[in-house]
């Protein structure tokens, strides 16, 4: 049996409808575009921030372990020089060779509070220091021992010593003591207090509110500032980490991954990233949960849920109040629906009544207010982000030119040259924009580039310039897993590549090269030609002009030289350098291997 149907539709219930999908759809549609678009924009940014977070420490505990390791060299040629060469019976114990380490020891920025020396026979040592050894610590100290006698180096595994406030993780490193024959004559150990690392990785928890933490090559942890970690503590449990020892070290980048933690019987979201602490096989972890990460599009959701709640509430109040005979105001207020559902916000609804839809008009063009003034939030929360994730960038390129100090400043500049250039040629703003971010990116991989390398103060050798020229697919790789730099990678991968073949790293030929790493291979030979590095003195930027024109079409696009000469014809494009060297030095130079 069908139930008839009402003969008319209460016109109450049709101005609910109406004004409830007004107010809500449009909301939900166009919030729920933005919430997405913001959590891939933060969830991008927060990636860039680990990876550089990880990526600084893990580069600063390394070059404190060479640090450390010089130290111990330097300490063990003092103690030869002031025993005399002779640290046999009690002459390990001379006043001279004790002072030396007591003086070293107290040194403010000094992070080693005990050391031992030990002779050749093993019957008389001497040590100095703040601490006492306990059981432990003697075991890990007898292993550094037999490492000498071995006449290995020895860097011990973290372990934790004392009780309470005065609990502290140190590890032990020893060297062998020989004379100028090479002859064994002793064993010198120090410990080295851990602590200035917690004070790093505290340091970077309290700026950037990451759990942070350092583990060894097995998963074990080897400092944190947190209490709920304990030094030596199995961390394996921790999907990340866990990655990180499946790895086995063969990962020379920094990893960020989503997974989940175990907190009693919840399961935890989180966003974490690991970086390869180079010579220790250790890895700095940085992570924090999801929740904490996406925080402002969670406030985000529930704002637009809010203001969803209350749109309803103003459509079903001003429903109810609704009067007979309204078909033309109702029209009007219709219409007027729907242009703020097709997008337009700014539109208010023109209708003069002292009836109830007079106060809907007026209710009509508050929420229209609200959801303006929403709409220019979520934009300019957009901005931000955009700015932040462009300040991210900045900051990781000129991290990779402070490695070098040849090249400091060298991303700024071929960013300032390759968009000059991008500019004159009449690109299009979105593509100067992608030019931009990749120029300022191009030489990112010579993180990967070891440092004797890359700061070296002379021509590369054959063998060396075909590690350095690894940083064109290193830079490739460490950007690919970030989608919004996927167009940018080009740039970053083929700026070495040369019309004629002869470029790295694939040697591809004319049109097979795009036009973005054109223009940034210009703009980077121009600023390596212009600026003093340890192969070459700084050239006359017109003479390098004449250079790089001397080789359009065989080396470079003869649009982007055109241009480039444009650029600086016209003066856009300044610099005050004097050449150092003559033309015909400056000639050969352009065939040398070089590092820009």
């Amino acid at each position: 049996m069908k139930l008839p149907l009402p003969s008319r539709i209460p016109i109450l219930y049709l101005i609910l409808i109406v004004l409830i999908a007004v107010g809500v759809v449009p909301l939900y549609f166009y919030a729920t575009k933005m919430v997405e678009r913001n959590r891939e924009t933060l969830g991008r940014d927060e990636k860039l921030l680990q990876n550089n977070v990880t990526t600084t420490l893990a580069q600063s505990i390394a070059q404190r372990e060479k640090d450390i390791s010089a130290t111990l060299t330097s300490l063990t040629y003092s103690v030869r020089v002031t025993s005399g060469g002779n640290l046999s019976g009690k002459r390990v114990e001379a006043p001279e060779v004790k002072a030396l380490l007591q003086n070293y020891i107290a040194d403010p920025d000094s992070i080693v509070p005990y050391a031992r020396l030990v002779n050749t026979e093993n019957q008389f040592m001497m040590a100095v220091g703040t601490i006492e050894p306990d059981t432990f610590l003697e075991k890990e100290l007898d292993r550094g021992l037999a490492a000498a006698h071995a006449r290995r180096e020895y860097s011990g595994e973290p372990l934790s010593v004392g009780s309470g406030k005065q609990t502290r993780t140190v590890m032990v490193v020893g060297k062998p003591v020989l004379d100028d024959q090479q002859a064994y004559m002793g064993s010198l150990e120090l410990v080295i207090d851990l602590q200035y690392l917690v004070k790093q990785l505290m340091e970077a928890k309290n700026q950037q509110n990451l759990d942070t933490f350092v583990v060894d090559r097995s998963g074990r942890l080897v400092a944190s500032p947190s209490s709920l970690y304990a030094t030596g503590q199995d961390m394996n449990s921790n999907e990340l980490v866990k990655n990180f020892v499946e790895q086995s070290g063969r990962v020379p980048a920094a990893v960020t991954m989503d997974y989940t933690v175990l907190e009693g019987k919840n399961k935890v979201p989180m966003l974490g990233t690991y970086f390869p602490v180079a010579g220790l096989g250790w890895a700095v972890v940085a992570q924090k949960t999801q929740e904490e990460a996406y925080m402002d599009i969670t406030d985000m959701r529930r704002d637009a849920i809010r203001a969803a709640l209350i749109a309803i509430a103003f459509s079903i109040f001003i429903g109810i109040w609704a009067a007979r005979r309204l078909t033309t105001p109702l029209h009007v207020l219709t219409e007027s629906s729907r242009t703020i559902a097709g997008g337009d916000f700014s539109h208010r609804v023109r209708l003069k009544s002292r009836t109830e839809f007079g106060e809907l008009a007026q209710t009509f063009n508050t929420m229209s207010d609200d959801l303006e003034r929403f709409v220019d939030d979520l934009k300019k929360a957009a901005q931000e982000n955009r700015t932040l994730f462009l300040s991210s960038i900045q900051m990781l390129a000129g991290a990779v030119d402070e490695k070098d100090p040849y090249t400091r400043g060298h991303s700024d500049r071929v960013t300032r040259y390759s968009v000059l250039i991008a500019t004159e040629m009449g690109l299009k703003e979105e593509d100067v924009d992608k030019i931009r971010i990749s120029a300022q990116l191009h030489d990112v991989g010579k993180i990967g580039i070891e440092d004797r390398i890359l700061k070296k103060p002379g021509a590369l050798t054959p063998e060396e310039f075909e590690v350095m020229k690894t940083h064109t697919t290193k830079g490739a790789a460490i950007l690919r897993p970030v989608e919004a730099l996927k167009e940018m990678l080009p740039g970053i991968e083929l700026h070495h590549e040369s019309l004629d073949g002869r470029g790295y790293p694939y040697a591809l030929k004319g049109d097979q090269i795009p036009m973005m790493p054109r223009i940034i291979m210009v703009a980077d030979t121009f600023d390596a030609m212009t600026t003093n590095r340890p192969y070459q003195a700084a050239m006359d930027p017109e003479y390098v002009i004449r250079i790089i024109n001397s080789l359009a079409a065989t080396k470079f696009d003869p649009m982007v030289v055109a241009a480039m000469t444009k650029v600086f014809e016209t003066g856009k494009l300044r610099i005050h350098r004097a050449a150092t060297v003559s033309g015909e030095e400056a000639a050969a130079a352009v065939s040398a291997p070089t590092q820009a």
